[in-house]
């Protein structure tokens, strides 16, 4: 399980000049996406995937083109199940799977966050807390201390993950939505 630390530490140590990025989704998270990654001043150049707009390198089915060209690559679709086939897919070909975090955003030290998650500016992931691969945190949404976030899920804004909640994978909780510890959704 890949730490948010460990995230900027590879970038750091391994890179002499900034990387590329492709975002497979030109949309409005896709959007979004861009300027948290812009944010970051981790990447060299961001360029989209899309099968439906115009300023788009390519389309989504050509991501293999681009292995060469981009070390880090992130999917911004809000289908869950499209999002996780697309990083398997990615990185069969060789991409990295980037983490995005906002730099407005707080995640504590002893947070676990996996490959291909956003979180957005303004959210918390508490101490202790953990969150699946390709979760989209959006901005002001809080995941509690000691949280589980299942792969794959999506937490609107303003929505919370109570303190030792755990949330399974898939899991689209909407703005201002509690999921409490014993598996429900108040709100």
């Amino acid at each position: 399980m890949a730490k948010r630390t460990e995230f900027f530490i590879l970038v750091d140590e391994f890179m002499t000049t900034k990387d590329n990025l492709l975002i497979l989704g030109a949309g409005q998270y896709g959007q979004v996406t861009k300027e948290i990654a812009e944010s970051t001043g981790q990447f060299e150049k961001i360029d989209f995937l899309d099968d439906n707009v115009e300023n788009a390198v390519g389309k989504i089915a050509d991501y293999k083109k681009f292995a060469g060209n981009y070390s880090y690559a992130i999917v911004a679709i809000g289908n869950a199940d499209l999002r996780l086939a697309y990083i398997r897919e990615l990185e069969r070909s060789c991409f990295r799977i980037a983490i995005l975090i906002s730099p407005k955003a707080y995640v504590s030290h002893s947070a676990q966050i996996k490959q291909g998650s956003i979180v957005e500016p303004f959210a918390v992931v508490n101490a202790n807390s953990f969150v699946g691969e390709g979760t989209l945190i959006c901005a002001g949404a809080i995941v509690n201390h000691n949280a589980v976030v299942g792969d794959a899920c999506q937490l609107d804004c303003g929505s919370v993950v109570e303190a030792n909640a755990v949330v399974p994978d898939k899991t689209k909780l909407g703005s201002n939505k509690v999921f409490s510890r014993d598996g429900k959704i108040l709100g």
